[in-house]
């Protein structure tokens, strides 16, 4: 009898089951087919955004704004309005560690690129754009059918300050310019509608949001979290280190929204700090878009912290700071009792409401069946694509950095005819995708990319993970190494080491990790390369002087097509060109500082040897900018200028000028005058350098040119060692030279910034030096004087050539 039931029952759903799946529709509203809602205001595209999105507030009841307020926003079906899911994530691809992403049919997967460490690596501007735009329009297509939002909660744009932090990994690394530059470019790419940036129309191809604002850069260190956290901050190390990344994201990248950070800065929580979100992000840098929360950021400064009394202190505090989305419950509880006790004004809500409408209707949300608008037609074949794959493969190709080579690199497909693959991450493949990654479209391990190199390989883990805790593989894996032409050695992290919510304690390897090194070093027939598989820098000064450690490679979290691009270097199919995006520091740096030290400058006193190639007064194991490349680049000063003239601004009160040593009128020729930028004439005050490539390998490759300035060693105190000013990467053939012009921005490049956060510019010989310090370099002298009169348009006198 249940069988038979059964069998009906099979009879009757089979049919269905082969029925075609009806194609899932995506959330929007003004729905062309309800008659009802199209007639509201708000659904009027002829109407500005502003007055659409205050007409929708206006319809809403208290409860229902509240309802609003969050990332799991409700529908108002009396409005046509439905459900939104904020929360989507797209740091290297899209990724369901949000909620409004969704992997199914009909698309399961999506092209997860390198960890954006890796591919800011690559130094190279045009390509971070080009992986903004893929990322966009495969979250495009997911949204067109139906399986992610439209607000992607990236890129963080946090500077990489401690080699411990977990999260460096999702970050363009140590260098304030490097970070903004990235910040600016990805968020380009995906929020811009034509390639040509029209934000003329305002409109958005999907929203970005640069986060996490501000000083955020310890997670979980030797018992101290990011829910307790207070950074302390200096004025200096905020204006010159912490700020500009998100400066640069609001007034330049133009991107729609802001996260703002669990942590506190200098007492007072981020999310809670009305001079940091209303007062700088909106009034000072002129954010149009919406502010939010970083997850529960608000009950954690409540119920963490105890920064508040009540929860609807906690709320009515965040929304007159300024935030206008809440990722979490607590504004949703909370907001309708604090506007009934009178802590919070009603319209204070309604202001939050109209930002995170404008930014929806700036994507196209209001506007009826997406599949008619830009972008509609857009579903599962754009996504995974081969452009967007070979784009992944060629980003992870370009960060790779070349730390070390004996000249045994590259391998020769020739005489390699047996390979030892050995190591914790030698077959890894979602090691290799970093955090907040997605499902890839496949893997190419590394064993599984050297494989198509050389026929005969052996493989030894050698380790059962990275933690390594046990040496009972390393016998194996030596055994293999003496049997081989060549080994490559695949060691390094994965998330078991370095995470979000979870540092580092130690710069060394993991484990037996040094151990399975040195053994199969030593047990080599052949040459053995060393590839390290990490986020950050590792002391792998241990190597340095075995013989038989014919190279190393640095290959960060590599993504989908990591194992591809690993082979193509070790092999010499692709000239390395990538550069360390972070000072590689000595374990007793880490032994010596404490992570939670946000001072970035060095002090002699307290035995401080300052952060990043800027401060850092120690010797590192490789220097910030460091790369080889299977090329021999050669770098000069083809033109620049040796006296710029600075103007100060008409009618400039002489008491609003601020000078370090001079109360009065400066005179004109005393060098290491700090003026400050607010009394220079800084429209069009810039400096023009030409510099020249010349490749004098046997291969083409390319090379990325690094502008490095030094400020005058008096001026300002705190001033950095040295500061990178302006980056570019060429294509070099080989015999042949190329030329790279730069337009550095005095006010904005060239200026130091005092112990109040104030930017000046120091008069006197500033020195320019084209060139990390492991390559040929080419320095430059500029002075920098006042001119004579202050009616006089900037101008450049004396150049080289």
């Amino acid at each position: 009898m249940i069988k038979k039931k059964n069998q009906l029952l099979l009879a009757i759903l089979l049919p269905l089951l082969l029925l075609p799946h009806s194609q899932p529709a995506p959330h929007h509203a003004c729905d062309s087919t309800n008659p009802k809602t199209t007639q509201f205001p708000f659904c009027n595209t002829s109407l500005p955004y502003h007055v659409r999105a205050t007409d929708l507030v206006s319809r809403l009841t208290l409860q229902e704004k509240t309802e609003q307020l969050i990332n799991s926003a409700a529908g108002i079906p009396r409005l046509g309005l439905p459900d939104y899911e904020w929360w989507s994530e797209a740091l290297h691809g899209v990724s369901n560690s949000g909620l409004g992403v969704h992997f199914h049919d009909p698309i399961p997967a999506a092209t997860i690129f390198p960890a954006v460490i890796l591919s800011a690596a690559s130094f190279n501007v045009s390509l971070w754009y080009k992986i903004g735009e893929a990322v966009s329009t495969e979250g495009r297509a997911m949204y067109n059918l139906g399986q992610a939002g439209l607000t992607f909660w990236s890129p963080n744009v946090n500077v990489f300050r401690d080699p411990r932090w977990g999260r460096g990994q999702e970050t363009p690394g140590e260098d304030p310019m490097v970070v903004s530059l990235y910040a600016v470019n990805y968020v380009k790419g995906l929020q811009e509608v034509g390639k040509e940036g029209n934000f003329d129309a305002d409109r958005l191809k999907v929203s970005s949001c640069c986060k996490h604002y501000t000083a955020y850069d310890v997670d979980s260190w030797k018992g101290i979290d990011r829910f307790h956290f207070d950074a302390m901050v200096t004025l200096q190390d905020l204006e010159d280190t912490y700020q500009p990344p998100f400066k640069s994201c609001v007034e330049e990248g133009h991107v729609s929204s802001v996260m703002c950070s669990y942590n506190r800065v200098n007492g007072v929580p981020s999310c809670a700090d009305p001079e940091l979100l209303k007062g700088v992000i909106r009034d000072k840098w002129g954010l149009d878009g919406y502010i939010v929360s970083d997850c529960d950021s608000v009950m954690v400064y409540h119920e963490k912290m105890h920064y508040t009394k009540t929860p609807e202190d906690a709320v009515a505090l965040a929304l007159k700071a300024g935030l206008n989305k809440n990722c979490g419950f607590y504004l949703s509880n909370y907001t309708k009792n604090a506007v009934e006790l009178g802590k919070v004004e009603e319209s204070v809500v309604d202001q939050a409401l109209v930002y995170n409408y404008l930014v929806l209707m700036r994507l196209g949300f209001f506007d009826g069946d997406p599949a008619i608008l830009p972008f509609g037609k857009l579903g599962a074949s754009d996504v995974c694509s081969d452009d967007h794959q070979l784009l992944a493969l060629d980003a992870a190709k370009q960060g790779i950095v070349l730390l070390h080579n004996n000249g045994f690199l590259p391998l020769s497909p020739n005489t390699t005819k047996t390979l030892a693959v050995i190591g914790p991450n030698a077959n890894a493949t979602d090691a290799m995708l970093s955090s907040y990654a997605g499902v890839p479209c496949q893997y190419t391990s590394p064993l599984q990319g050297l494989q198509k190199y050389v026929s005969a390989v052996s493989y030894e883990k050698g380790c059962a993970n990275v933690s390594c805790s046990d040496d009972t593989l390393i016998d194996g894996a030596a055994g293999i190494s003496a049997m081989a032409d060549a080994t490559v050695l695949v060691v390094g992290h994965d998330q078991s080491i370095e995470a979000e919510d979870l540092d580092r304690v130690s710069l060394t390897l993991p484990g037996f990790q040094e151990k399975l090194v040195m053994e199969v070093a030593m047990a080599a027939k052949g040459t053995v390369i060393l590839v390290v598989m990490s986020a950050g820098p590792v002391d792998i000064s241990f190597v340095k002087n075995v013989s038989k450690i014919g190279g190393i490679l640095w290959i960060g979290y590599p993504g989908q097509a990591g194992g591809d691009a690993i082979s193509q270097v070790i092999f010499g199919d692709y000239n390395p060109g990538g550069r360390s995006p972070f000072t590689w520091y000595p374990q007793e740096y880490v032994d010596q500082v404490a992570m939670t030290d946000m001072n970035m400058r060095p002090n002699t006193t307290a035995n401080f040897p300052g952060r990043t190639y800027r401060f850092y007064t120690g010797k590192p194991l490789y220097q910030f900018g460091h790369g080889l490349s299977y090329s021999t680049f050669y770098r000069f000063i083809k033109s620049g200028p040796t006296t710029v003239l600075v103007h100060l601004l008409p009618k400039m009160e002489r008491t609003n000028i601020a000078y370090s040593k001079y109360p009065t009128m400066p005179n004109l020729n005393t060098n290491n005058q700090a003026i400050d930028i607010s009394a220079i004439n800084c429209k069009n005050l810039s400096i023009d350098i030409v510099i020249g490539v010349k490749n004098a390998g046997e291969t083409n490759g390319t090379s990325v040119v690094l502008a490095f300035w030094k400020p005058p060693r008096s001026g300002v105190r705190g001033a950095p060692r040295m500061e990178l000013v302006g980056l570019e990467k060429v294509e070099v053939k080989r015999g042949k030279t190329e030329m790279v012009g730069m337009r550095l921005d005095v006010c904005r490049r060239i200026s130091n910034v005092d112990e109040q956060g104030k930017r000046k510019l120091v008069m006197g010989l500033h020195t320019f030096v084209v060139g990390s310090s492991s390559e040929q370099q080419a320095r430059h002298h500029v002075s920098f004087r006042l001119a004579e009169t202050e009616s006089q348009a900037p101008q450049r006198i004396r150049h080289v050539a």
